[in-house]
């Protein structure tokens, strides 16, 4: 029978690989190369894509609107080939989940379950994402289930490892909850920021445009499904609306770091719990000051990637501590 390490770390290794899937699909997204591949699963009808002068002559008469660029097409494939290992590895995990139950009553079985229908959710999406055209409602709902899935592998993780739980006030729990509800919507808020290309509308810090409240189009900025068979790489709103989300995105970084800050304040000095305060006060700091390079430097491909996988390492640890703080 396999042994409770040697499926804990089969665990680490699949939650290792997602983030590093969530880093690479931030990657692609950010250099433009989401639709560096225009079909799916393959690439211009390749396994890998084409280099040859004979294929990328015949691709491009496959696809006349879009033309082989060997770069984005690479990213895209890159992102594709660590993807379909971690497919694999997810059904693995549920397969021996429910294998081990029948010797270790404490095997958990129902996260490794779940979690083949969510890495079955998120390749349809992958590929709506390439033949909607990097639809902004599909691109932000595939990010979402990639951090849904890193989510669960945290919590798979945390539980196999056997530590005590802490106990924790009922007030300290509300603002884990609250936190964790902040986090979320600014997440989604991020994904929308990035997906809509509005990350520089305003190409200035803290103000917009020397503005504290430019010219705002909300009601356009956030109509969440619009036409089919539209190209939304580089986007299609205009400069208010893009204004508008990208505002709306530092309004809820202001929210999350009062909301997260004050809960880890309350970690420290409240429910003394030192160490976990400190990492999520390091990484609420940390993924703010990539935030505002982020606009300072204008979006520079290394710190905007490093920013999304910010985000992930700050959702991974709030699981983490509601694993950690869960009623014993």
């Amino acid at each position: 029978m396999l042994t409770r390490t040697t499926y804990l770390r089969i665990v680490q290794l699949t939650t290792i690989m997602v983030f590093v899937l969530i880093v690479l699909g931030a990657w692609v997204r950010l250099s433009d190369a989401g639709l560096g591949c225009p079909d799916w699963p393959g690439c211009y009808g390749h396994v890998t894509w084409p280099t040859a002068d004979d294929d990328v002559a015949a691709a491009n008469t496959a696809f006349p609107s879009m033309p082989v660029d060997g770069s984005k097409a690479m990213k895209e494939m890159v992102h594709r080939y660590v993807a379909g290992p971690v497919g694999i590895l997810i059904v693995i995990l549920a397969v021996l989940a429910w294998r081990r139950r029948k010797h270790d009553p404490e095997q958990p079985v129902w996260i490794p379950t779940l979690l083949v229908p969510v890495v079955g959710a998120q390749a349809l999406l992958g590929m709506l994402t390439v033949t909607l055209l990097v639809k902004p409602a599909i691109v932000t709902l595939h990010l979402a289930g990639g951090l849904s899935t890193f989510a669960l592998l945290v919590w798979l993780w945390a539980s196999m490892r056997h530590r005590p739980a802490k106990t924790l006030s009922s007030g300290s729990r509300r603002w884990l909850w609250l936190g964790a509800l902040v986090l979320v919507v600014q997440i989604l808020l991020g994904g929308w920021t990035s997906t809509n290309y509005a990350a520089l509308a305003c190409p200035d810090f803290p103000t917009c445009y020397q503005q504290w409240w430019p010219d705002t189009d909300f009601g356009e900025a956030f109509v969440l499904w619009r036409e089919v068979g539209v190209n939304y790489e580089g986007g299609v709103l205009d400069q208010a609306a893009r204004t508008a989300i990208h505002l709306s995105h530092r309004i809820g970084a202001i929210l999350a770091l009062v909301v997260l800050g004050l809960l880890s304040l309350r970690l420290w000095r409240r429910e003394r719990a030192g160490f976990e305060a400190s990492v999520l006060a390091v990484l609420l700091f940390t993924q703010l000051t990539l935030g505002v390079l982020n606009v300072v430097l204008h979006l520079p491909l290394h710190n905007a990637v490093a920013h999304n996988g910010g985000a992930a390492l700050l959702l991974g640890w709030l699981v983490f501590l509601f694993h950690r703080f869960r009623q014993p």
